[in-house]
């Protein structure tokens, strides 16, 4: 009798951690946002986390850490206790383009964080303004060839996404164009419309209502196909600068090592979230394409954008500001 209470509980103490996994979760759950409230990235966080709340049946809390343009945020995630009670999401500043940038981040993504999955993608035209005389990609590097240094380009800084893929275009169409560097979106498409720049990329957003007010020309877009916002704008692929492929982006991640019960059950919630129609009509409306993928994808995504990005930075030797 003895040794079969001692087997008994020896068997159920060994169901206790997987009966805890099962539990997951049972407390609220924070959402890290790396910037302040109302930038991208907390507007994505904000219109998907009710949804993943619902799905997870605990408080989904949006928790904002802004500074060093995401990468604090981010290093929140990265030292979390991996436990599932704590994710965030990233952009494509934090997760690729700074950690190849100067001394890097305290953090590395693809160590240290855990992927779950795209948010959103969000397209970076290139636009000129609506008085220019280029009224086609192929006429601004006509002229950009043709004058060399004449022409300057837009850019939020070095290392900023306008930046790099400023950097894509002249490597790949072998143009001399020169960066000049505002400190916002909003700034530096005031800049291009004014004409103090000749053209620059930006998150679709950003220049979405002046390119549909006709203030603002879109010549081309890095995306594999064209969009619905600006159907009749090709891409650099149609055009034949298949390596001028800049998106901007924002993705789900955890701590590295969190449990697997945890971080699938993040996974569906935020899949469940990002496939419901109301919230893909708010992100449509955001400018922004939703994602959805599997983590595999997902990391895999994450260690071709770090490639990527790592290469223009260092083929340009570009520092930070």
């Amino acid at each position: 009798m003895r040794r079969f209470v001692i087997t008994a509980l020896l068997g159920a103490l060994a169901t206790l951690p997987a009966m805890a996994q099962e539990a997951f979760p049972s407390r609220p759950i924070r959402f890290i946002v790396p910037f302040a409230a109302g930038g991208p990235s907390d507007i994505v966080a904000r219109i998907i986390a009710p949804h993943m709340q619902q799905a997870l049946g605990q408080p989904v809390v949006v928790d904002n850490r802004p500074g060093a343009g995401g990468v604090t945020g981010v290093d929140v995630i990265a030292k979390a206790a991996p436990d599932g009670y704590t994710f965030g999401i990233g952009s494509a500043g934090a997760l690729a383009i700074s950690p190849n940038l100067g001394r890097g981040t305290p953090y590395d993504p693809l160590r240290d964080l855990a992927p779950i999955t795209l948010g959103v993608l969000v397209p970076e035209p290139v636009v000129v303004p609506a008085a220019s005389r280029h009224r086609s990609l192929q006429d601004l590097i006509a002229d950009a060839r043709a004058r060399p240094g004449a022409l300057n380009f837009g850019s939020t800084g070095n290392g900023s996404m306008p930046h790099l893929a400023a950097e894509q275009l002249r490597a790949a169409a072998g143009l001399d164009i020169v960066q000049i560097a505002y400190n916002s979106g909003g700034q530096l498409a005031t800049a291009i419309l004014r004409n103090e720049v000749q053209l620059g990329f930006a998150d679709l957003p950003v220049l979405l209502p002046q390119i549909q007010a006709g203030t603002l020309r879109a010549l081309a877009v890095g995306t594999p196909e064209r969009l619905s916002w600006i159907p009749d704008v090709p891409t650099f692929r149609e055009l034949g600068l298949p390596s001028v492929d800049a998106s901007n982006w924002h993705g789900l991640v955890a701590p590295a090592r969190t449990q697997p019960v945890a971080l699938e059950a993040l996974r569906r919630a935020a899949i469940t979230a990002l496939q419901d129609p109301e919230v893909r009509r708010r992100l449509n409306e955001q400018g922004a394409i939703p994602g959805g993928n599997n983590p595999e994808e997902f990391g895999a995504f994450l260690r071709s954008e770090n490639a990527k990005w790592g290469e223009v930075i260092r083929r340009n030797n570009i520092r930070p500001d």
